[in-house]
């Protein structure tokens, strides 16, 4: 039987909020004659949501194509950004990666733009850990949708979702799998299957519900 462990980005693997605040703002400058600036607390809000949902809070007054367009070019800039100035990993999260690498699948699964998760990969030298990952800005699905097509191109039988916010915890509802909330991360949910404070947690936590899913059949 193959077991999956399918995370979340933004607020579970990385924070990158400081440096995606400080690009966009760089890009809203240089490229528009908008005033907006944001803050690295809107970047947090902003996090986790489709590029169409961050563009409406960002941009209420603007027409749909033009505030899109505007957040498009602040990717752009994010990500030659990122690579010149890596975000910050949570506190042993090398060592929690290469031991749940050892006996489960894993996988990073966000709502973010096409581009972003492979720059997460190898800025921290986790390709060889990760087998897997995909995103709305390539699918055009629902982070639900595109956990069950990890889950299916992997042949994976079991599998939890890692991940920091409500709409993480709803997408796990949708692909009909337990859900372990990273309370370290930058939400709040409602009801999750476990709680993480810290990362170093995952193994015995991920370990625990894996039996107690194979003791449910």
């Amino acid at each position: 039987m193959k077991k999956g462990i399918l995370f979340d980005l933004d607020g579970t693997l990385w924070d990158s909020s400081a440096e995606c605040t400080e690009a966009w703002n760089i890009a809203i400058r240089e490229n528009t004659d908008r005033t907006e600036q944001f803050t690295v607390r809107d970047m947090h809000n902003f996090m986790g949501r489709t590029l169409e949902a961050i563009a409406e809070l960002m941009f209420p007054s603007l027409p749909e194509t033009e505030r899109l367009d505007i957040l498009r070019c602040c990717t752009e800039r994010e990500y030659s950004y990122l690579r010149e100035h890596p975000a910050r990993l949570y506190d042993r999260e090398r060592t929690v990666m290469e031991t749940l690498a050892k006996d489960f699948v894993l996988g990073v699964v966000s709502n973010c733009q096409d581009g972003y998760i492979e720059i997460f990969l190898e800025q921290c030298g986790f390709s060889a850990l990760f087998t897997d990952y995909e995103c709305a800005g390539r699918t055009g699905k629902s982070k639900g949708q595109n956990i069950r097509l990890v889950m299916q191109r992997q042949g994976i039988d079991r599998c939890v979702y890692v991940g920091d916010t409500q709409g993480d915890a709803d997408a796990a509802a949708e692909a009909g799998i337990p859900f372990i909330h990273a309370a370290y991360g930058f939400g709040r949910v409602r009801h999750a299957d476990a709680v993480l404070h810290d990362l170093a947690g995952l193994p015995e936590t991920a370990d625990r519900l894996f039996t107690e899913q194979e003791n449910a059949i």
